[in-house]
């Protein structure tokens, strides 16, 4: 019995280090103008894709929140700039890993 319990406690331990996945709602801006670019007009995407195009991280702006993208996610957001999106992944110290992305539909 104690050979299944210290299973059980290491696979516990193992999922307790990952973090879970999330949805998050948003906008993607740049790290430069964050929230203000919240209403995703289109001249708030003009200038996001010209800040991300000079070299300004992406973010995504949630309800108040702006979250840094991982590396990766930096890639998978090139489609959204200044656009709403649904954003599945997880947030580890105020950065986002993205799993999946779409355009959100209003």
């Amino acid at each position: 019995m104690s050979r299944y319990a210290g299973l059980i406690l290491g696979l516990m331990a193992i999922t307790a280090g990952s973090a879970a996945a999330e949805q998050y709602k948003g906008v993607i801006s740049d790290a430069k103008c964050g929230a203000a670019h919240a209403d995703a007009s289109e001249k708030a995407a003009a200038c996001v894709k010209k800040c991300v195009g000079n070299g300004t991280d992406p973010v995504l702006v949630t309800e108040g929140k702006v979250m840094k993208l991982d590396s990766a996610g930096k890639e998978k957001v090139a489609d959204y700039l200044g656009k709403k999106v649904v954003v599945e992944g997880s947030d580890e110290d105020g950065t986002v890993t993205i799993t999946s992305i779409k355009e959100a539909e209003d």
